[in-house]
């Protein structure tokens, strides 16, 4: 599988090193936020160890990009400054590199995706302001940067990735600089989410230069599994499809630099079928998707449906008042699956925080399906009076609701299939539904999540 080449991009050769995150702490700190590290009581009395949010969510762009993006441009000459800068981003990046852009006073031209949220865009335009030029290109991320890389090359422009470059891992690298000055100790686990992978090697880069004992974990989307499938195929390679719902961690290609830090790690991956198309013989690096307990000092790369990634982001707003993207509650979705000693000292990242209110409808309904509580069904109704309130009366259970009621077609003068969502009242009332619509008269087909039916259908 081929990807985005960037052979023709010329690479800061600046090693990924402590030093390099110390170093870039004080280069960025005029401009960047030491954001909160805060205890959450709520999750740790649900998972059983002592956990600890940091707040990217709120720096001044609601995102950790600002700390590669700035670490990055506040190196280059000024003769690289003066022929202005170009970047790609699926938002966060481009609103860090826009910051820098009208705080330096230096012209940037900043590719995102189709998909890119409205919401992030007019933050990157109002960030930039009058020093930035924003261009919409493809639906993913890797569309967006082989257009980037283009004007590199016709222009000059200084490109300033995302994340597959040592000089913006060691900017992203120094959120565990300030965690270990704010702990006043290295952690015991560290949880965070994956994109292009440069935050993840930053921060595990200086982690493991401080203490071997500290346990990483990586957590993609399942619908983005770019990291794993590095790990297991010995090398980046380029997802055929990704599902673009979180944003800011939906990369086909994952970076050489994250690659090349959990490879030397030793990292394992949980089990994801993308993975069976990558090598056709067991790896090893392949554990099974289910619950784990990670053993002190190992790396491991998990992955997270979006639907809980959704319930995740619900739970964060309805009890800290925390505004998370999908991609910033990446981490908090994954502590359901880990296992964690009782005093762990574990530190989540929550990434960002640029989330579009209009998205939320999607978000609860994938909240919903995922935690069992929405479900579709296609019903033939005899066109007959009465037939709507015999399926209410009789069918449905009294903490049961219709949310959605749409025919699909007609077949005849007589029935008709119409489209029904129903929201329970609790999880375990799927059964008793199910049983009562097999008693009923009406034909009932439920559509399985995930389905081709159901995902043209809803």
């Amino acid at each position: 599988m081929a990807g985005v080449s960037t052979h023709h991009v010329p690479v800061h050769q600046q090693a990924l090193s402590v030093d390099a995150i110390e170093a870039a702490s004080i280069r960025i700190a005029d401009a960047v936020a030491r954001t909160p590290l805060e205890p959450c009581p709520r999750l740790s009395a649900d998972v059983g160890a002592d956990i600890f949010l940091k707040r990217e969510d709120l720096q001044a762009v609601r995102s950790y990009k600002l700390r590669g993006a700035y670490n990055v441009m506040a190196q280059l000459s000024a003769a690289e400054l003066s022929r202005g800068v170009v970047a790609a981003s699926a938002g966060n990046h481009a609103q860090g590199v826009a910051f820098a852009c009208r705080s330096m006073k230096v012209p940037g031209r900043i590719y995102v995706p189709t998909t890119t949220p409205k919401q992030k865009r007019d933050r990157i335009l109002w960030h930039g302001g009058e020093f930035v030029e924003l261009k919409a290109v493809g639906e993913t991320y890797d569309a967006a940067a082989a257009a980037a890389q283009d004007d590199v090359i016709r222009t000059g422009s200084a490109w300033i990735h995302a994340f597959d470059d040592p000089r913006t891992a060691a900017g992203q690298g120094t959120i565990a600089h300030e965690i270990v000055t704010q702990m006043g100790r290295v952690p015991d686990v560290v949880v965070a989410p994956v994109g292009g992978g440069g935050c993840l090697a930053g921060m595990a880069t200086y982690f493991r230069g401080l203490s071997d004992d500290v346990t990483i974990i990586g957590v993609e989307p399942t619908g983005a599994v770019s990291l794993s499938a590095a790990l297991v195929n010995g090398g980046p390679v380029t997802l055929d499809e990704i599902d673009p719902f979180v944003d800011g961690a939906a990369v086909k290609r994952i970076g050489t630099i994250g690659h090349r830090v959990l490879a030397q790690l030793d990292a394992t991956v949980s089990d994801h079928p993308v993975l069976s198309q990558i090598t056709s013989t067991p790896a090893t690096r392949i554990l099974p998707d289910e619950s784990f307990s990670p053993a002190s000092g190992s790396a491991h790369i998990m992955h997270v449906d979006e639907g809980a990634i959704c319930s995740a982001m619900l739970e964060l707003y309805q009890n800290e008042g925390i505004i998370a993207e999908p991609a910033g509650a990446l981490a908090i979705a994954a502590l359901d699956k880990l296992q964690l000693p009782d005093d762990a000292a574990v530190v989540c990242l929550i990434s960002g925080g640029n989330n579009d209110v209009s998205r939320y409808g999607e978000i609860i309904e994938r909240s919903l399906v995922h935690r069992g509580l929405k479900h579709y069904f296609l019903v033939d109704f005899p066109q007959e009076p009465g037939a709507l309130r015999r399926f209410l009366d009789e069918v449905l259970g009294p903490d049961d609701d219709v949310t959605m009621f749409e025919y699909v077609k007609r077949n005849n003068r007589e029935t008709g299939a119409a489209l029904v969502g129903v929201e329970l009242g609790h999880r375990d009332g799927l059964g008793g539904l199910m049983e009562r619509m097999d008693r009923s008269r009406l034909h009932c087909e439920r559509l399985e999540p995930g389905s081709p039916a159901y995902e043209y259908l809803t």
